[in-house]
């Protein structure tokens, strides 16, 4: 079994193309995964619940852009 994979804050923003703040205020919104105290002043975020968030989100597609010619 390998060892779960941990994230920053600033790599999960980074993978999401957000903020930090955003990461934070879905975090205070329950609206993302819950985050894993490692030590006084580590939060991390597992690798395979950020995947499995983004697997969880609704995709859309713009598929005709009226007016953008």
């Amino acid at each position: 079994m390998t060892s779960p994979i941990y994230m920053t804050v600033v790599q999960v923003a980074e993978r999401l193309s957000v903020s930090t703040d955003s990461i934070y205020r879905w975090k205070r919104q329950g609206d993302f995964p819950m985050a894993i105290k490692l030590g006084a002043a580590a939060t991390r975020w597992r690798l395979a619940d950020i995947e499995a968030w983004e697997q969880s989100r609704q995709t859309c597609f713009a598929t005709d852009l009226v007016g953008f010619d």
